[in-house]
């Protein structure tokens, strides 16, 4: 079923961009609804969470995924061509059950640099009726651009209450927490993850309007952010040319006199990050003459300044690349780790930046060669040095490593199918997201061979939906 008409439109991408979420409604009738609910309460209570499981145990998931409300507002902000991430699950909660704790999602392993970008998206999804007794989910609108919580009052809570089949589409790095059940119902929220193949090369959603529009209305003003992140959906930066608005053209003039690029570069290390990040991407309004500073604060060895330059040089686009290539072979870690990841974001297709980029698999610290794997399926050529980089990152000694180099295979697709024997073996891989990863990179390869090994693992290790304890045979 075409999805065309359920794109998002210009008014719902700039809230998606600004506070991070958006709330939807599926088409689906009551009975669809009312059967599933009834499966899942059953299913729980007898088997307990059927956890990534939960897609093959439920067929009615499947449906939910293919609905066209909901392909179309993933393709709108990840793409057409993205995938369904292995991991999914079911937040089930009985009454009684107590508030959690506001918490950015792992990347099944451990941390990593936070996109921006949107290269992964969150839905969640209601079975059922949901109102604040059942503990809604909690969203901090606008958080998504924080590695912390900004722990003031421009923190904006946002409840999912709604009628069955409401669901959420987020930004994966949005900070959000379950809510106390204080009902005398059982709530479900399932939850799935999808991850973009390709930047844009242009928009994916109802877009009408070239222009970021403003807006006034937030607690916070991040419209260099939010404008940043439009012209990136609209394929306006990175590798197609310089990323930033430049100086004379900021838009509608919000700069003040008063904010030189010194005064900004200062900013970056602010324990505030509102006003750190902020400043990276007003920096980068500037052009060519926030590189210095911003390259500075690269190498600074503090943390918070060099992550918040390497966003403000992604945002300078090409400009930026001399700095980046020049901090690969930094003696600061987090200077070699924002660096990979920046070279990444722009996506500069040339020798030079990939083999920098290469190089760094085999750097002493995990936190750079998880950057660095990351960031060679952004790059993906030349294929003759990007392929055995994440060959080697296919057998680092860090699941991360391992598992984030077999996703940039699977964004690789045909181009990765000289590192098919690699896959192959990694399908033995004790980490379950390494192995789903390598299954999906091998059916995106799809040459007969890559195929037939794909199916072949899969043949073995299907899982059957309907044997449970009571119905072994």
């Amino acid at each position: 079923m075409s999805i065309s008409n359920h794109l998002l439109t210009d008014d719902q991408m700039r809230q998606f961009i600004s506070r991070g979420y958006l709330v939807l409604q599926t088409d689906f009738p009551q009975e669809f609804h009312e059967g599933l609910n009834a499966k899942l309460n059953e299913v729980m209570d007898k088997e307990g969470n059927p956890g990534n499981n939960l897609l093959p145990r439920f067929s009615e998931v499947g449906d939910i995924i293919q609905n066209p409300v909901v392909r179309g507002a993933l393709a709108s902000v990840v793409g057409h061509d993205y995938i369904v991430h292995p991991h999914r699950h079911c937040h089930f909660t009985y009454p009684g059950r107590k508030v959690q704790t506001w918490h950015k999602d792992s990347y099944w392993g451990h941390q990593k640099v936070r996109n921006h970008h949107n290269w992964w998206a969150m839905i969640f999804y209601y079975p059922q009726a949901v109102d604040e007794e059942m503990g809604p989910s909690g969203l901090l609108s606008g958080s998504q651009y924080y590695t912390k919580r900004a722990g003031d009052d421009t923190e904006t809570p946002v409840y999912l209450e709604g009628p069955e089949g409401t669901f959420a589409l987020i930004h994966y790095d949005l900070w959000h927490r379950g809510g106390a059940n204080l009902s005398q119902k059982t709530r479900a929220m399932m939850k799935f993850q999808f991850v973009r193949m390709d930047a844009p090369s242009g928009p994916t959603w109802n877009n009408q309007q070239a222009d970021w529009t403003p807006v006034e209305d937030a607690p916070v003003d991040h419209n260099e952010i939010w404008e940043s992140q439009w012209r990136w959906h609209r394929g306006e930066s990175g590798a197609e040319g310089n990323g930033a608005t430049g100086k004379a053209t900021q838009s509608n003039g919000r700069r003040t006199a008063e904010t030189t690029v010194s005064e900004l570069a200062g900013k970056l290390a602010s324990k505030y990050e509102p006003e750190g990040v902020d400043a990276a991407y007003r920096l980068a309004a500037y052009s060519d003459e926030a590189v210095p500073p911003l390259a500075e604060a690269l190498t600074s060895g503090n943390a918070t300044a060099s992550r918040n330059a390497g966003y403000g040089l992604c945002a300078i686009g090409r400009g930026a690349r001399e700095v980046l290539l020049e901090a690969m072979g930094h003696g600061s870690e987090a200077a070699r780790m924002h660096g990979a990841f920046a070279l990444g974001e722009l996506g500069l297709a040339d020798e030079e930046s990939a083999s920098a980029v290469a190089k760094a698999v085999k750097d002493p610290a995990v936190v750079v060669r998880r950057s660095a794997v990351e960031a060679l399926g952004l790059i993906k050529t030349p294929v003759e040095v990007v392929l055995p980089a994440l060959e080697e990152g296919l057998n680092d000694d860090d699941d991360q490593a391992r598992f984030t180099a077999a996703l940039s295979l699977q964004r690789m697709g045909a181009k990765a199918e000289p590192a098919t024997p690699a896959m192959q073996a990694a399908l033995r891989d004790e980490n379950r997201y390494v192995r789903a990863n390598s299954v999906d990179a091998l059916r995106r390869v799809g040459t007969n061979e890559a195929l037939s090994i794909a199916l072949d693992y899969l043949s073995a290790h299907r899982w059957c939906p309907t044997t449970t304890p009571d119905n072994l045979f």
